[in-house]
């Protein structure tokens, strides 16, 4: 199986730093049809985040349940279903002894992709990390996938280096998609996806690139 590994906050949606208010979550633009066309292509999809918040002590591990919750709700509309929501609580500067502490899992290190492979079958080789800083796109590399950085301004240090340069760039999530159906399966166009896969932006009434 193949998957999209997506970065939550700023890739997948709005960045609200340290939030775990479910009505403060807001998809970022087109998202929701870019993972539409995630799904056509055959892709299982995966959230992978960095939430040092747990080591800082400013919410706990259960509050990430609603906002998995309330980002399935948000995809449903577009008729997508995370496959799976992975995230690292820790940070070694933290001030919760129990997750200040050194590990694999916190980007830019490749744990959380390498679990998910390991849970779900995932050839990572075949897969994609997404995200909107460099840190993603070298978690991505150590993995073995292909990447593609979300060039929205939010990598503000580009500290670069040959596992930190992006295969590819695109402005958002839709860009990144079309991007990868491009390289993919060449023949296959907007106007081929079907309806039920495919659907306008609520409230839109439109689909627009």
């Amino acid at each position: 199986m193949r998957a999209i590994f997506l970065d939550k906050d700023g890739t997948l949606v709005e960045n609200v730093p340290y939030n775990v208010d479910p009505g403060l979550l807001q998809l970022t633009w087109h998202a929701g049809p870019g993972l539409q066309l995630f799904k056509q292509l055959g892709y299982a999809l995966y959230v992978v985040t960095n939430q040092s918040g747990i080591a800082h002590g400013l919410f706990t591990e259960p509050a990430l349940d609603q906002i998995e919750h309330r980002l399935q709700e948000l995809l449903a509309q577009y008729g997508v279903t995370l496959d799976g929501f992975y995230y690292c609580p820790h940070a070694v500067e933290g001030s919760v002894s129990r997750y200040a502490i050194p590990c694999t899992c916190r980007k830019p290190m490749p744990g959380m992709l390498y679990r998910a492979a390991h849970e779900h079958g995932v050839d990572l080789a075949q897969s994609w990390m997404i995200g909107d800083i460099l840190n993603d796109v070298e978690a991505g590399r150590r993995a073995g996938c292909r990447t593609v950085l979300i060039d929205n301004g939010n990598e503000t240090e580009w500290h670069m280096s040959a596992q930190r340069t992006p295969h590819f760039s695109a402005p958002d999530l839709y860009a990144a998609a079309s991007l990868i159906a491009e390289l993919e399966e060449p023949q296959l166009s907007v106007d081929a996806i079907p309806p039920d896969i495919l659907r306008a932006v609520p409230g839109s009434g439109v689909l627009s690139p």
